[in-house]
């Protein structure tokens, strides 16, 4: 069932149902029901058990057919009979996106297994198909699988190409999917050419100053700040915001987010009064349209708390960052937004020489994340560097090897072996060997890094020239200076471009 407020929005998705469209995806985006989130989705049912207009409406109705327009208690309604296939593709389905909604990703993923298997049935190109695709897809990216949701975002997009036609406002947000995922994988120029596309779509259905645009725009300002282009992200965030305060409204949730992208990029760039100015508006934001306890004003929170650590304000950092208890009030004390705050807690407790406190903290968040996302997840990779730095700069050596190498087999294995996150895992083993004068070692991660990074980012690339100046550095203490300063003449003529 969709209900909508107005005959027009009625007579609309009607039209745009009897084209093709799925009912179960306008339902989730326009119906103003409380099913709305299943789909529309109302169960089985018999129908003298439903009221009057609802039978009058339903009788005589095939499945796969849509109702005449119904108008309820000032409302207007659409109804869809489904058949046995449907319903159990259906219900599937919704199992399955409930499963990733409460993180359940091993469950999720055999129900979204059989609901493709379900709507395949339907035919290849079949929207329901791209549904269900489009779940398992989610569900890989969350767990970091994203070698596995690569082609099942590209088949997703497919299906719903040939579904709605290339220019569909609806498939901006898959197209945003992938680049999303390309984004990850730092394959930037996939990524912005796609992002690209879902702004042309949008632009051209929408209108330059409608708030799916804005969403486009903070999209490629993500990405250019990735790339560490913080001077194109820039006008962009601005863009976006000033889109999202005509819009929308100063005090809209959509503000909020929108200023603490802003506030991001200005403490990237050391602008500290610049970046608490639009931490604490986006702040009060929160506070005033969600209240104090939900997640969003815990990140929030966060986010200044982060930045008084960055400033060395710890008393002030710490009082804020004892924000858990948002989170798991409002989430669980499992959820990873939890393991997110106790690591920004015990980065702070480590930056004091509190060693024991921010093992604790690490150690927490290391068991939540392997919990809620899998023990492979590069959520997991990173929580495994954070207590292996932390052992290291104890000289507890012997804890931390077997950390590293272990973030370095799961970071190999989600993200593959050319990946630039690959790269940085190998430098901190690099330095970890150097730290205990294994130079030889230390070495042969260096130039494996080295040359990941020259394949995947370019031999002109600043990372290059960190990592040959890394490199040269440790030739040095091995009395290698000729080969040494001929990294460094390199390193230089990369600075210089």
């Amino acid at each position: 069932m969709i209900v909508v407020k107005t005959e027009a929005e009625a007579t609309d998705l009607r039209a745009r149902i009897q084209k093709g469209e799925s009912f179960d995806d306008l339902a989730r985006k326009n119906s103003v029901d409380a099913s709305a989130n299943a789909g529309g989705l109302l169960g089985v049912f018999v129908l003298a058990d439903l009221r009057k207009e609802f039978q009058d409406a339903l009788s005589g109705l095939r499945p796969g057919e849509i109702s005449p327009i119904v108008r309820v208690d000032g409302e207007y309604a659409l109804f869809q009979l489904l058949t046995k296939e449907e319903t159990r593709w259906q219900t599937q389905n919704e199992a399955a996106r409930q499963a990733f909604l409460q993180g359940r990703y091993v469950d999720g993923e055999q129900l979204a297994l059989a609901a493709i298997r379900e709507a395949e049935n339907f035919g290849p190109e079949d929207s329901r198909l791209g549904v269900s695709v489009n779940t398992l897809a989610s569900i890989y990216y969350a767990q970091g699988n994203y070698t596995a949701a690569e082609p099942l975002y590209k088949r997703t997009l497919t299906i719903y190409e040939k579904a709605w036609g290339a220019g569909h406002p609806d498939l901006a947000a898959h197209l945003d999917n992938l680049a999303g995922l390309y984004q990850v994988k730092e394959k930037y120029a996939a990524a912005e050419a796609l992002y690209m596309r879902a702004l042309a779509i949008r632009e051209k259905t929408f209108g330059s100053e409608h708030s799916d645009v804005a969403i486009s725009f903070d999209n490629l300002a993500e990405l250019y700040r990735a790339e560490g282009n913080s001077n194109a992200a820039e006008p962009l965030y601005k863009r976006a915001l000033a889109i999202y305060e005509k819009s929308l409204g100063a005090d809209h949730p959509n503000v909020g987010a929108s200023l603490n992208n802003l506030a991001a990029l200005y403490r990237d760039r050391e602008n500290y009064a610049e970046a608490e100015k639009l931490y604490k508006r986006a702040l009060a934001i929160g506070e005033k349209t969600l209240g104090p306890e939900h997640p969003s004003v815990g990140a929030s929170v966060n986010n200044l708390a982060g930045l008084y650590h960055d400033q060395r304000n710890y008393a002030e950092a710490e009082r804020l960052f004892n924000v858990l208890s948002i989170y798991e009030k409002a989430l669980g004390p499992e959820h990873p937004n939890v393991g997110t705050s106790l690591i920004s807690l015990a980065e702070l407790y480590q930056d004091q020489d509190n060693f024991a406190a921010a093992e604790d903290l690490y150690r927490r968040a290391l068991a939540i994340y392997e919990k809620a996302l899998g023990p492979e997840h590069p959520n997991v990779s990173t929580s495994l560097v954070d207590l292996a730095l932390l052992y290291q700069n104890q000289g507890k050596y012997a804890e931390a090897e077997p950390l590293y190498k272990r973030a370095l087999t799961i970071t190999e294995k989600t993200l593959g072996p050319g990946h630039p996150n690959l790269g940085a895992g190998l430098i901190n083993f690099a330095l970890f060997y150097r730290d205990q004068g294994n130079y030889t070692e230390a070495e042969s991660l260096y130039k494996r890094a080295l040359a990941i990074y020259e394949k995947a980012l370019g031999p002109a690339h600043p990372r290059v020239a960190d990592t040959l100046n890394g490199v040269a550095a440790l030739l040095r203490k091995m009395g290698r200076n000729a080969e040494a300063e001929r990294m460094e003449i390199r390193a230089q003529s990369i600075r210089a471009k």
